[in-house]
């Protein structure tokens, strides 16, 4: 089991030993509420069942995988097998701080993966970060966010590209709350 997929199994798992419920009290109180509309959804978890932001997303998400098990199955195993593939061979290595990134990621709430060729791309409605292998054995996490001064860390880039910033990272202990906070701003600013 990945890193990320024991993360969603272990927030899944505090969830409904937190409130009580089961997976399908969920889908059942999701569907009696007539709510279609992901924020509309997302707060009424957050009210009835006392969730917060974060666990009230992951829940509409878990729910969605329980309602389409198979389409979803087959887009998370695809997914899975885009990810293998970028950090095969050589790069494999950086395959546990590509995880750490996502569980961060996964915690702010609803956006897309877009895979690209050798990186994945992880959009709102604008992207806000890139993450992918890079040169020197060193994973690339590439962040648009506007008004953040560079660091020694955080590298601010020309204009133009597909990324203002890019932040290298050689160790799962270098995803720290600075980065968070930095992946933090850029989801916000994405829309």
């Amino acid at each position: 089991m990945g890193t990320l997929e024991k993360a969603n199994e272990t927030q899944l798992h505090n969830i409904l030993t937190r409130t009580g419920k089961t997976l399908t009290d969920f889908r059942m109180a999701i569907e009696d509420s007539g709510l279609k509309k992901h924020s509309d959804v997302r707060k009424m978890l957050m009210e009835k069942f006392e969730l917060g932001y974060g666990d009230a997303n992951a829940m509409i998400r878990f729910v969605q995988t329980l309602d389409d098990q198979g389409a979803t199955q087959a887009q998370y195993s695809s997914m899975e097998n885009v990810i293998a593939e970028i950090y095969s061979g050589p790069k494999s290595d950086l395959r546990p701080i590509h995880d750490r990134l996502m569980v961060v990621i996964t915690q702010l709430g609803e956006y897309e993966i877009a895979p690209k060729k050798g990186y994945i791309s992880l959009r709102k409605k604008r992207q806000f970060a890139m993450i992918g292998p890079g040169t020197k054995g060193r994973m690339e996490l590439g962040l648009n966010m506007k008004g953040i001064a560079a660091t020694d860390r955080l590298t601010e880039l020309p204009p133009g590209g597909m990324c203002q910033y890019k932040v290298f990272l050689t160790s799962v202990g270098e995803v720290d709350n600075e980065v968070v906070g930095w992946i933090k701003i850029a989801y916000e600013s994405a829309g």
